[in-house]
């Protein structure tokens, strides 16, 4: 895994609201630093990431916050072609490292685990999860959005492996979910209703959870369970600006 893309496009939200120099959150500074210059910095850190592209809207290219970058690609309208900027023209059967721009606290040894779980599985699409307890023991301020499965309780992270060659079926899969993301019919329809009533009855287990996503998308999915819980830390909401600097604060 020697590329990795930041995801730092998007129109502006709330966090940067009443502050027009900045295009959307990820310029946002935390601590005197943006939060994408924070995302950056671990991945130019990290050995195997050799190549870092940044995905980010029109007009930033000379910012200070992306100079870590090797290289600076317009966003698109939407998460997806904003993906399908930052992976066109690479290797389509070399993973590669997608992580959103908002993860303060990324570190080198979160992402070196990471690459190591998404290499070893051979997968197309490696998702990465942090189980409750882990993110209990060192971040209990930051909420998170919880799955309750057999095997424990996650949340997602902020880092996925994807080889592009599995692109076209993601994008179509991730349609899907949104167009049904409000109708729970349609979304039973989407995974089977088996998996859903297991789901709610938290029996679910990943290896099912893995097989039911690989048939969906045509494509090897794998989730890795990741030990270093900054790999989910990202922020979503005003209240999460103000635990990142604090967080940075009480480190000083």
């Amino acid at each position: 895994m020697e590329v990795a893309v930041v995801l730092a496009g998007g129109p502006p939200d709330e966090l940067v609201a009443g502050r027009p120099e900045l295009p959307n959150k990820a310029f946002l500074p935390i601590a005197g630093s943006a939060l994408v210059a924070r995302t950056i910095a671990p991945l130019r850190a990290t050995p195997r990431i050799r190549r870092i592209i940044a995905v980010a809207p029109a007009g930033t290219n000379d910012s200070p916050a992306l100079a870590g970058a090797d290289e600076v690609r317009g966003d698109g309208a939407s998460i997806t072609q904003s993906l399908h900027s930052g992976i066109e023209g690479l290797d389509p059967d070399a993973l590669v490292l997608i992580t959103t721009a908002d993860l303060p606290v990324l570190s080198q040894a979160a992402l070196d685990e990471f690459i190591d779980i998404a290499e070893a599985s051979d997968a197309d699409v490696v998702y990465a999860c942090v189980e409750r307890r882990v993110h209990l023991a060192r971040f209990p301020q930051f909420p998170h959005t919880w799955a309750r499965l057999r095997d424990g309780i996650y949340c997602g992270g902020g880092c996925v492996g994807l080889r592009p060659r599995a692109f076209a079926r993601l994008e179509r899969f991730l349609d899907r979910l949104g167009a049904a993301r409000k109708n729970p019919v349609q979304l039973a329809s989407i995974f089977g209703w088996d998996v859903v009533a297991r789901y709610a009855l938290g029996t679910l287990p990943i290896r099912d959870l893995e097989k039911r996503a690989s048939r969906l998308l045509g494509a090897k999915a794998a989730a890795a369970i990741c030990s270093h819980p900054e790999i989910a830390i990202n922020v979503d909401r005003p209240s999460d600006v103000v635990l990142a600097e604090r967080l940075f604060s009480s480190s000083a």
